[in-house]
């Protein structure tokens, strides 16, 4: 029996948790993301900021028209606490440490980008699961984000994935003290039997091998695998929505990591979360996960040469049989 929230998910107001908002250089979408804050009315409200990269005249201009904005439209009763770097770290380290400094600060809370614009749901989803699950170390991390294509995975209103999903999320002090940037146990790691139980489809670990050993050697200036490296290290699991509470409104040519405008991940639309239930029972979701390495992360793309090659060995083999049978 699936355990169901009294009523309908009427959000608690006001918001009772900490929220972490990650700005840079784009007012566009840092305006319509603030907002969104600004409904929910967060108690304590960190902001970070990278500091101008040397290479692009102008950026300078642009960062301090963000922060500028932001600072001027906090106008709820919440205390204010910035971290406005100077100088550009990137966005590995400039985002990581952000998120050290949150949680030393704050035993739980919400991330969020100035890219990732969510639905009112979000804050009050992450909110109750925060809380729920606080002292669960099965769960890591409980994100805004799903990729199923209307595809509703289980009985309640989520489901656990092995995918730490971070276009919007919310995770505890104690899940993010696992976080090692460098992924200095991957050599060792990588070659266990619990690595190869993680990511059984050979498809999937080679996709990730690839990327971890790229982390490694320096060349992904990335917090976020490192991150997902961590929680699958340490066993998290992450609560997922089973329908999109957050958008990503960053795709674009002014974008770090997500350019291809034309991206099937961009501009998913958000729902309301509706009656919130809880599912019975902490456990990955295989199917849901296979779903989403095809979809969202390209395996189904992977997996296609493999399949040409393999067609004629399977056309091969079948007439084979087929003549044994008509000349037995």
């Amino acid at each position: 029996m699936k355990n169901i929230s009294s009523g309908r998910f009427t959000p608690p107001q006001p918001l009772k948790t900490a929220v972490l908002f990650l700005i840079f250089n784009r007012l566009d979408t840092t305006k319509r993301v603030f907002e969104s804050i600004r409904q929910a009315r967060p108690p304590r409200l960190y902001v970070a900021a990278d500091g101008h990269r040397d290479s692009r005249p102008g950026e300078d201009v642009k960062i301090m028209a963000v922060r500028d904005y932001v600072m001027r439209h906090i106008d709820w009763d919440c205390e204010v606490k910035t971290l406005f770097r100077e100088k550009n770290l990137g966005c590995k380290y400039a985002v990581s440490s952000a998120i050290d400094w949150f949680f030393d600060n704050e035993e739980m809370g919400i991330i969020i980008e100035d890219d990732c614009l969510p639905h009112s749901d979000f804050f009050y989803f992450c909110e109750t699961l925060l809380h729920r699950y606080r002292l669960d170390n099965r769960v890591s991390v409980i994100t805004g984000n799903n990729f199923q294509n209307g595809q509703h995975r289980g009985d309640a209103s989520y489901y656990f994935s092995k995918y730490n999903h971070c276009w919007g999320w919310a995770s505890w002090q104690r899940a993010w003290s696992y976080y090692q940037g460098a992924l200095p146990f991957w050599s060792e790691w990588s070659q266990s039997k619990k690595w190869t139980n993680i990511n059984p489809d050979h498809v999937e670990r080679k996709y990730w091998n690839k990327i971890f050993n790229q982390v490694v050697m320096g060349k992904v200036n990335s917090w976020a695998y490192p991150w997902t490296a961590c929680v699958w290290k340490n066993n998290g699991l992450t609560a997922t929505p089973n329908v999109n509470l957050v958008s990503n409104i960053g795709f674009g040519e002014e974008a770090t990591h997500t350019s291809a405008s034309n991206s099937t991940l961009a501009h998913i639309p958000v729902k309301p979360l509706g009656e919130m239930t809880h599912p019975d029972d902490v456990v990955q979701d295989l199917l849901a996960d296979k779903y989403a390495f095809d979809h969202a992360f390209g395996g189904r793309y992977l997996r296609f040469p493999q399949n040409i090659i393999r067609l004629p060995r399977r056309i091969a083999g079948a007439l084979y049989r087929s003549i044994r049978w008509m000349l037995a």
